[in-house]
């Protein structure tokens, strides 16, 4: 394989936003396409590394051995050699429900495509890279952005198609529930449950495909927090019902859920929680909402509250090979 050119030390800088995954649409699977998403990239926490030329493959930082396992993977696919210095400079915390592994391997892989002189798409390195097997909500946030909608996993290999991308409203914020002392279902947890789940109710995989067209993404373009947060939440109690079997109810963590629970008692326009969790997150129509729903909430224990903005562009890509 071909070494890295020598691009006299010059470095590449890429960050990249952590996702929600709000829901299903689809677990049913009877039309031919399974699962289907609708997620959202955020502002924070984010995901930030360097990546230089090196004599050898050199990890720093947080998630090393994964980096070193997705950078081996990349320089693989590109056919290339793995000289490269990578250092995390801020990672996304994992198994949390925000996407960490799929923004951590494709910033990787868009680092070792942009020092090679090579161009990089996440669905060209998605089976190297074994992400998108579920969703196509991490790839399109990584080069998008935004609120996404994808359709599914079809008998084809190929990601999830994105059906539907839309800007999230500058003024809403998120207000994240992190539990700090425990991780969600990952790894061959998660390929067991998937396994083990009954099948969905086709009524209700037909209810939430009508929530998301006909409110969810409707309400996001006419700024309705109201009507937006009505939907994510009826969502996300059919599908946290689905997969309470799992995680010991319809949310992960006890103290998240008490958490979201108080909060729909002040009337919070909707929550729930991002992927297998524990982070829980609750939708508030302005920075001046947000911060009186978290003074109101941290109470203090193993919760920790972020305030977050959709964010409406993907990875920031800096440096690399000059003209």
């Amino acid at each position: 394989m071909a070494d890295i050119p020598d691009l006299n030390a010059e470095r590449v800088r890429i960050e990249a936003p952590a996702r929600l995954h709000f829901g299903f649409l689809d677990l049913h699977g009877g039309l031919g396409r399974r699962f289907g998403s609708v997620g959202l990239a955020i502002d924070t926490p984010s995901l930030a590394l360097t990546a230089r030329p090196a004599p050898a493959l050199a990890v720093e930082g947080p998630e090393a051995g994964r980096v070193r396992r997705y950078a081996e993977a990349a320089a693989d696919h590109l056919g290339i050699g793995t000289g490269v210095a990578i250092r995390v400079e801020r990672a996304i915390p994992a198994h949390a429900g925000f996407g960490s592994g799929t923004q951590l391997a494709l910033a990787v892989a868009a680092a070792l495509a942009r020092l090679a002189g090579r161009p990089f798409s996440p669905e060209a390195f998605s089976t190297a890279l074994d992400r998108g097997n579920r969703s196509g909500v991490g790839l399109r946030a990584f080069t998008e952005g935004g609120l996404i909608v994808d359709g599914g996993r079809g008998p084809e290999a190929a990601p999830p198609p994105v059906v539907a991308r839309l800007p999230f409203p500058e003024a809403w914020r998120i207000v994240l529930v992190l539990d700090t002392a425990m991780e969600g279902v990952h790894g061959t947890h998660e390929v067991e449950a998937f396994r083990e789940l009954p099948r969905f109710p086709e009524a209700q995989a037909a209810e939430i495909c009508r929530i998301v067209l006909m409110q969810v993404l409707p309400s996001c373009v006419t700024g309705d927090v109201a009507a937006f947060g009505a939907g994510i939440t009826r969502m996300q109690d059919l599908v946290g019902d689905h997969f309470a079997p799992h995680q010991g109810g319809r949310y992960a963590s006890p103290a998240v859920a008490d958490a979201l629970a108080r909060a729909a008692a002040r009337g919070v326009p909707g929550y729930g929680q991002s992927s297998w969790g524990p982070t829980g997150f609750l939708l508030a129509g302005s920075e001046d909402e947000a911060r009186a729903l978290v003074e109101a909430l941290d109470g203090g224990g193993t919760l920790r509250f972020l305030i977050a903005r959709g964010r409406n562009t993907g990875a920031a890509i800096a440096g690399g090979i000059r003209a």
